[in-house]
């Protein structure tokens, strides 16, 4: 009898821990991402959008993402009480199940989501579901979740068949406010809101343009049989794509997820990666701008350490640091934050492809000692060993007659952006096989 109860017991006790477990895997946490890494991918064909699938093929990787920014402007007192947001995002690779990360890093009191949705959109640039695609989301098992304030949570895997190349719509209907709504201005995507809660509305009726913001939505994972891994695209307005044409997918994130997936189909030696977009407009490595985002220093952690499977990050950060210091920048100090993220990338085995910084002569902000630095922090990053590898954005986009100039062509007419066409030039310039290969954690 005491062996049966000791049996019990024992049993007992394994069912507490699997289920203590269980509810940490799923729970709200620190907003620093939740990191996951997964072993190898299962090939198998992939089924169309809306399939059944089974929940246990491929490997967990980012297929999209985007930065919390800070708190959108006129939401700290309302939030979207009462409201459905649903948020367009576009998929790198694609996968046979997916998971959404909702961030109230911004929120001034806890965020409660009592409705949210995942559905493969049914295309154009709408709110509109594709047939068969609509998922509630639930959380730990609940359909309801409360975000602490400074907090994100991860839903359940749904299990839905998600392409790449094509737009996941992620609705979330909250009723009540948290205060500010943690968001990402410059999405060059429409977005929508519905008053009341629509998150299962199929038809987008309901809905209306809201603007080119993501709010609360900081990531969408896919298990993946297309991909064994994460690249993370890390840096400002540049590598945000604020002057691509909007509702395109043009930005250089954009257009390398489209190299990647043309390489490897092809059989072509590029590594199998989703991409994701941690671009922040105005973001600078050394210094945080409550409107701009915490420097690259300070969300190095969260933006790329905290994503879901990384194997490389491509870092284009620096020229803000030049344009916004009132005084002169100092070059070193620009080039010591970047060998500072480039070790803290290899601590956990991330390799770093790092790139110049490009011309923006006959932009409002340029000064003949500004265009100094840059070369200076350029002749660092070429010679001086910075980087795994570097992608020379600064040799591939300039003016050959006026090399602190963008080429006209490239330009978005700002002088300091690039055009589509010179998001494309970048993109092109990066070595699909540089963005491969291991590099030793350091315990």
């Amino acid at each position: 009898m005491a062996r049966r109860h000791g049996c019990a017991l024992l049993s007992a006790i394994v069912a507490l821990v699997v289920g203590l477990s269980t509810a940490l895997y799923v729970s709200v946490a620190a907003d620093h991402g939740p990191g996951y890494r997964s072993g190898a991918a299962a090939l198998a064909p992939a089924p169309g959008p809306g399939d059944a699938a089974p929940a246990s093929t491929g490997v967990w990787v980012g297929t999209w993402a985007a930065a919390p920014v800070s708190g959108e402007p006129g939401t700290a007192t309302d939030g979207t009480a009462g409201r459905t947001v649903r948020n367009v995002v576009h998929t790198s690779v694609g996968g046979t199940s997916a998971r959404a990360t909702l961030s109230n890093l911004y929120g001034a009191g806890p965020l409660t989501v009592t409705h949210a949705t995942l559905a493969v959109a049914a295309g154009g640039g709408s709110a509109a579901v594709l047939p068969g695609t609509l998922r509630r989301l639930t959380f730990g098992g609940a359909t309801t979740v409360v975000v602490p304030a400074g907090g994100q949570t991860v839903s359940d895997a749904v299990n839905v068949v998600v392409p790449h190349d094509s737009d996941v719509l992620v609705s979330v209907y909250t009723p009540a406010s948290a205060g500010p709504v943690t968001y990402h201005p410059h999405a060059r995507q429409t977005n929508y809101v519905a008053e009341g809660e629509s998150t299962e509305d199929t038809t987008g009726a309901s809905f209306t343009p809201a603007g080119e913001y993501w709010r609360y939505l900081t990531a969408l994972d896919v298990l993946s049989n297309e991909a064994d891994g994460t690249v993370v695209a890390f840096g400002d307005s540049i590598t945000d794509g604020v002057t691509s044409t909007t509702g395109t997918n043009r930005r250089w994130p954009d257009v390398l997820a489209g190299r990647l997936r043309a390489s490897v189909a092809t059989g072509g030696d590029a590594p199998r990666y989703g991409v994701v977009n941690e671009g922040i407009s105005g973001n600078q490595v050394l210094v945080d701008d409550p409107h701009r985002g915490a420097a690259g220093l300070n969300r190095f952690e969260r933006d790329v350490l905290g994503r879901t499977n990384v194997k490389a990050v491509v870092i284009d950060l620096g020229i803000n640091d030049i344009l916004r210091n009132r005084r002169l920048a100092d070059p070193q100090a620009v080039v010591t934050g970047l060998r500072t993220l480039v070790e803290r990338a290899h601590a956990h085995g991330i390799r770093v492809v790092g790139s110049t910084l490009t011309p923006f002569r006959g932009h409002h902000g340029y000064t003949d000692a500004r265009e100094d630095v840059r070369q200076r922090i350029n002749r660092a990053i070429r010679t001086d060993g910075v980087f795994d590898e570097v992608v020379d954005f600064d040799r591939a986009l300039r003016d050959p007659y006026d090399p602190r100039s963008l080429r006209p062509e490239y330009d978005s007419g700002d002088q300091l952006h690039p055009s589509d066409r010179g998001y494309r030039k970048m993109a092109q310039t990066v070595g699909l096989a540089e963005l491969k290969g291991s590099v030793p954690a350091r315990l």
